[in-house]
Protein backbone atom coordinates (compact mmCIF):
# COMPACT_ATOMS: atom_id res chain seq x y z
CA UNK A 1 0.00 0.00 0.00
CA UNK A 2 1.28 3.37 -0.65
CA UNK A 3 -0.29 6.91 0.49
CA UNK A 4 2.19 9.13 2.23
CA UNK A 5 -0.37 11.96 3.19
CA UNK A 6 -2.44 10.86 6.90
CA UNK A 7 -5.85 10.47 5.57
CA UNK A 8 -4.70 9.69 1.87
CA UNK A 9 -6.54 6.98 0.42
CA UNK A 10 -4.09 3.94 0.49
CA UNK A 11 -3.19 2.67 -3.18
CA UNK A 12 -1.72 -0.33 -4.30
CA UNK A 13 0.97 -0.11 -7.02
CA UNK A 14 1.13 -1.85 -10.61
CA UNK A 15 -1.85 -2.61 -12.53
CA UNK A 16 -3.33 -5.25 -9.98
CA UNK A 17 -3.14 -3.21 -7.31
CA UNK A 18 -4.81 -0.61 -9.18
CA UNK A 19 -7.52 -3.55 -10.44
CA UNK A 20 -8.16 -4.38 -6.99
CA UNK A 21 -8.43 -0.80 -5.44
CA UNK A 22 -10.78 -0.11 -7.99
CA UNK A 23 -12.81 -3.60 -8.66
CA UNK A 24 -12.29 -5.31 -5.47
CA UNK A 25 -15.68 -4.80 -3.89
CA UNK A 26 -17.19 -6.02 -6.88
CA UNK A 27 -15.34 -8.68 -6.61
CA UNK A 28 -16.28 -9.40 -3.04
CA UNK A 29 -20.15 -9.14 -4.15
CA UNK A 30 -19.64 -11.74 -7.04
CA UNK A 31 -17.95 -14.45 -4.64
CA UNK A 32 -20.47 -14.01 -1.78
CA UNK A 33 -23.86 -13.67 -4.51
CA UNK A 34 -21.98 -16.61 -5.69
CA UNK A 35 -22.08 -18.89 -2.89
CA UNK A 36 -25.12 -17.47 -1.54
CA UNK A 37 -26.24 -19.03 -5.51
CA UNK A 38 -24.39 -22.27 -5.04
CA UNK A 39 -26.14 -23.10 -1.67
CA UNK A 40 -29.67 -22.04 -2.45
CA UNK A 41 -28.83 -24.61 -5.35
CA UNK A 42 -28.40 -27.19 -3.67
CA UNK A 43 -30.79 -26.55 -1.24
CA UNK A 44 -33.47 -26.55 -4.58
CA UNK A 45 -31.63 -29.95 -5.62
CA UNK A 46 -31.78 -31.24 -2.27
CA UNK A 47 -35.42 -30.65 -1.17
CA UNK A 48 -36.73 -31.06 -4.66
CA UNK A 49 -35.56 -34.85 -5.19
CA UNK A 50 -36.51 -35.33 -1.27
CA UNK A 51 -39.84 -34.45 -2.18
CA UNK A 52 -40.02 -35.82 -5.40
CA UNK A 53 -38.55 -38.79 -4.33
CA UNK A 54 -38.91 -40.20 -0.62
CA UNK A 55 -42.33 -38.00 0.35
CA UNK A 56 -43.17 -38.81 -3.18
CA UNK A 57 -45.47 -35.36 -4.04
CA UNK A 58 -45.75 -34.49 -7.70
CA UNK A 59 -42.59 -33.54 -9.60
CA UNK A 60 -44.26 -29.63 -10.44
CA UNK A 61 -45.56 -29.33 -6.36
CA UNK A 62 -41.82 -30.41 -4.99
CA UNK A 63 -40.43 -27.68 -7.53
CA UNK A 64 -42.54 -25.14 -7.00
CA UNK A 65 -41.73 -25.91 -3.11
CA UNK A 66 -37.83 -26.29 -3.14
CA UNK A 67 -38.05 -23.60 -5.71
CA UNK A 68 -39.92 -21.24 -3.13
CA UNK A 69 -37.72 -21.86 -0.19
CA UNK A 70 -34.45 -22.10 -2.36
CA UNK A 71 -35.32 -18.48 -3.72
CA UNK A 72 -36.50 -17.31 0.21
CA UNK A 73 -33.09 -18.48 1.38
CA UNK A 74 -31.32 -16.91 -1.28
CA UNK A 75 -32.89 -13.53 -0.43
CA UNK A 76 -32.24 -13.49 3.06
CA UNK A 77 -28.67 -14.43 2.28
CA UNK A 78 -28.37 -11.64 -0.16
CA UNK A 79 -29.69 -8.96 1.91
CA UNK A 80 -27.80 -9.81 5.10
CA UNK A 81 -24.65 -11.36 3.91
CA UNK A 82 -24.01 -10.04 0.25
CA UNK A 83 -25.27 -6.73 0.22
CA UNK A 84 -25.80 -5.84 4.18
CA UNK A 85 -24.08 -3.05 3.90
CA UNK A 86 -26.39 -1.61 0.85
CA UNK A 87 -28.88 0.48 2.83
CA UNK A 88 -32.47 -1.48 3.37
CA UNK A 89 -35.70 -0.27 1.69
CA UNK A 90 -39.05 -1.80 2.10
CA UNK A 91 -38.16 -5.30 2.78
CA UNK A 92 -41.89 -6.60 1.20
CA UNK A 93 -40.55 -4.45 -2.11
CA UNK A 94 -37.68 -5.82 -2.35
CA UNK A 95 -38.69 -9.54 -1.94
CA UNK A 96 -41.08 -8.95 -4.55
CA UNK A 97 -38.40 -7.52 -6.77
CA UNK A 98 -36.33 -9.93 -6.27
CA UNK A 99 -38.67 -12.80 -7.09
CA UNK A 100 -39.48 -10.81 -10.20
CA UNK A 101 -35.86 -10.99 -11.35
CA UNK A 102 -35.51 -14.65 -10.63
CA UNK A 103 -38.58 -15.18 -12.52
CA UNK A 104 -36.45 -12.93 -15.79
CA UNK A 105 -33.54 -15.14 -14.82
CA UNK A 106 -35.44 -18.29 -15.39
CA UNK A 107 -36.80 -16.95 -18.41
CA UNK A 108 -33.71 -16.82 -19.76
CA UNK A 109 -32.37 -19.71 -19.32
CA UNK A 110 -35.20 -21.16 -20.66
CA UNK A 111 -35.05 -19.08 -24.24
CA UNK A 112 -31.00 -20.90 -24.22
CA UNK A 113 -32.43 -24.13 -23.89
CA UNK A 114 -35.40 -23.39 -26.66
CA UNK A 115 -32.97 -21.57 -28.48
CA UNK A 116 -30.79 -24.60 -28.93
CA UNK A 117 -33.29 -27.29 -28.99
CA UNK A 118 -35.69 -26.00 -31.54
CA UNK A 119 -33.56 -23.18 -33.59
CA UNK A 120 -30.51 -24.79 -33.91
CA UNK A 121 -31.83 -28.49 -33.39
CA UNK A 122 -34.56 -28.00 -36.61
CA UNK A 123 -30.95 -27.19 -38.36
CA UNK A 124 -28.52 -29.76 -36.59
CA UNK A 125 -30.58 -32.03 -34.45
CA UNK A 126 -28.07 -34.81 -33.87
CA UNK A 127 -25.98 -32.46 -31.87
CA UNK A 128 -28.35 -29.58 -31.00
CA UNK A 129 -31.56 -32.20 -29.73
CA UNK A 130 -29.11 -34.39 -27.37
CA UNK A 131 -29.60 -34.30 -23.71
CA UNK A 132 -26.11 -33.28 -23.43
CA UNK A 133 -26.58 -30.26 -25.62
CA UNK A 134 -29.64 -29.61 -23.39
CA UNK A 135 -27.93 -29.45 -19.92
CA UNK A 136 -25.53 -27.05 -21.69
CA UNK A 137 -27.98 -24.66 -23.24
CA UNK A 138 -29.70 -24.81 -19.69
CA UNK A 139 -27.45 -24.81 -17.04
CA UNK A 140 -24.21 -23.27 -18.90
CA UNK A 141 -24.93 -20.63 -20.63
CA UNK A 142 -29.07 -20.03 -19.63
CA UNK A 143 -27.76 -20.56 -15.97
CA UNK A 144 -24.27 -18.01 -16.52
CA UNK A 145 -26.39 -15.73 -18.46
CA UNK A 146 -29.33 -15.35 -15.79
CA UNK A 147 -26.71 -15.03 -12.90
CA UNK A 148 -25.13 -12.48 -14.62
CA UNK A 149 -28.81 -10.65 -14.99
CA UNK A 150 -29.43 -11.51 -11.80
CA UNK A 151 -26.69 -10.30 -9.96
CA UNK A 152 -26.71 -6.84 -12.18
CA UNK A 153 -30.46 -6.17 -11.40
CA UNK A 154 -30.28 -7.21 -7.68
CA UNK A 155 -27.41 -4.87 -7.12
CA UNK A 156 -29.32 -2.06 -9.22
CA UNK A 157 -32.80 -2.09 -8.14
CA UNK A 158 -33.32 -4.61 -5.31
CA UNK A 159 -30.70 -4.01 -2.83
CA UNK A 160 -29.67 -0.09 -4.27
CA UNK A 161 -26.69 2.03 -2.77
CA UNK A 162 -27.40 3.98 -0.01
CA UNK A 163 -28.08 7.41 -1.75
CA UNK A 164 -29.55 5.81 -4.74
CA UNK A 165 -32.84 7.84 -5.58
CA UNK A 166 -35.50 5.59 -5.71
CA UNK A 167 -38.04 5.51 -8.77
CA UNK A 168 -40.76 7.76 -8.59
CA UNK A 169 -44.23 6.51 -8.06
CA UNK A 170 -46.09 7.43 -10.74
CA UNK A 171 -49.87 8.22 -10.50
CA UNK A 172 -52.57 7.26 -12.84
CA UNK A 173 -54.83 10.06 -11.92
CA UNK A 174 -54.60 12.91 -14.54
CA UNK A 175 -53.64 16.39 -12.77
CA UNK A 176 -56.99 18.17 -13.70
CA UNK A 177 -54.97 21.12 -14.78
CA UNK A 178 -53.07 19.68 -17.65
Amino acid sequence: MTGDQPGAPQTRPGLVGALLDRFGHLVRELSKFATVGGLAFLVDFALFNYLASVRHLPPVGAKTISTVIAATMAFLGNRFWTWRHRQRSNPAREYALFFFFNGVGLGIAVACLAISRYGLGSIWPGVFQTPLADNIASFIVGTGLGTLFRFWSYRRFVFVEAGTPPVPETSLDRDPGA
